[in-house]
């Protein structure tokens, strides 16, 4: 049974337009397809959400936070059929452990374009329905997981906004020693206020990115260096 605290966003999932979560939406052919799982459960800090910290030997993205998951496979079928469930369940499963048994899919999000690396990426939101430990299983992967408590991403104290050097500035939030930003930051604060959890915070508290850790980021793009969107890096 899906909890209470979840209710508001597994009722808002159906109506989620690509439009609500970004301005850059799939190409009509093209982009690698890939999928991500947002796993929500419950720890002994309450309501959780699973990230991860991207290898920073990564091809792509290296050293940015991250929901688990990576490319569909041609086994996995269809971008808009069950693939994305199934790749994101089994990255998952590689990277950090997790039993696909424990989880269940409350539903996917439209998909959406990382321009940097040129991902289609394909959302799927999860309730993780038995907790168990995880922990980095592919170290060319995933340098660290970590299990970071709403309560934590709706602290007004621990959000601001970032600066790109291209001038783009988005949402962030301060996850222990893990900066979150980007992609992961920017759909996180979509669901955030989905899911009736958002509390107001000072926007007009800004830093910039460490350069070093935007040069590791764009490693491997093949886009324009350009700004990240609002739900992308």
């Amino acid at each position: 049974m899906t909890p209470v605290w979840l209710q508001q966003l597994v009722t808002a999932l159906p109506g989620v337009s690509g439009e609500q979560l970004s301005r850059f939406l799939p190409p009509p052919t093209g982009g690698r397809h890939s999928a991500v799982l947002v796993l929500f459960g419950e720890g002994e800090h309450g309501p959780d959400v699973l990230l991860i910290e991207r290898a920073h030997t990564m091809r792509s993205h290296a050293g940015q936070p991250a929901f688990p998951g990576g490319a569909l496979d041609p086994g996995d079928g269809a971008p808009t059929g069950p693939g994305p469930v199934a790749a994101a369940l089994r990255e998952a499963q590689e990277e950090v452990g997790l039993d696909p048994c424990s989880v269940d899919v409350l539903g996917q999000l439209p998909a959406l374009f990382l321009p940097p690396s040129g991902f289609v990426v394909h959302p799927v939101v999860a309730h993780w329905r038995a907790p168990h430990p995880v922990g980095v299983v592919d170290i060319e992967e995933v340098a660290a997981v970590l299990r970071v408590p709403l309560a934590d991403l709706v602290d007004p104290e621990r959000r601001l906004q970032v600066r790109h050097p291209s001038g783009w500035t988005g949402p962030a939030f301060e996850a222990g020693e893990l900066l979150v930003w980007g992609f992961t930051a920017g759909l996180l604060d979509k669901l955030l206020e989905l899911g009736g959890w958002a509390l107001p915070w000072d926007t007009g508290r800004r830093r910039a990115l460490d350069p070093a850790m935007v040069t590791l980021a764009a490693r491997g793009a093949t886009f324009p260096a350009g700004p990240p969107s609002p739900a992308s890096a």
